[in-house]
């Protein structure tokens, strides 16, 4: 197993239509507005951003999320990933009860040297950290449906 591997899953329940939560989703330049430990997300076109997060973890990660698979009719937004991370990841939005269920899935191989150095020791750290940050992303994106 590459210790420099990851997947990823998480599953928020949102009290807001499938239309809305996908539309927000949609919109990487608004996380920061939401998301805590979105730092800055920048467009550079109409399918391609850059991206920096930082987490509770003393250290950042640059990305650059270039748009996949977009279907809203299937509730579908994924991403390719590059930069400090190499992978993919992906929305799944659908109707819960009466809001929605959304699923997010990650695969990605960390290239940032200093994570790459510290795979094996730090692994349960970064599993925690990216835990505490989907949490704090969950609790954002209701607040900002709720307010929107």
């Amino acid at each position: 197993m590459d210790p420099n591997h990851y997947r990823f899953t998480s599953v928020w329940d949102l009290p807001a239509p499938p239309a809305a939560v996908h539309h927000a989703l949609g919109r990487p330049e608004d996380y920061p507005r939401w998301w805590p430990q979105v730092r800055r997300v920048t467009r550079v076109d109409d399918t391609t951003a850059r991206a920096y997060f930082r987490s509770f973890l003393p250290y950042g990660l640059r990305l650059t999320l270039r748009r996949g698979r977009y279907d809203p009719a299937a509730g579908v937004l994924e991403a390719v990933l590059g930069g400090d991370l190499d992978g993919w990841a992906r929305w799944t939005v659908t109707p819960y009860g009466t809001g929605s269920r959304v699923l997010y899935e990650q695969e990605v191989v960390v290239r940032k040297a200093l994570l790459r150095r510290l795979a094996v020791p730090g692994r349960p750290f970064f599993r925690v950290n990216h835990t505490l940050m989907m949490r704090a992303g969950r609790r954002g994106l209701a607040a900002w449906l709720r307010a929107v």
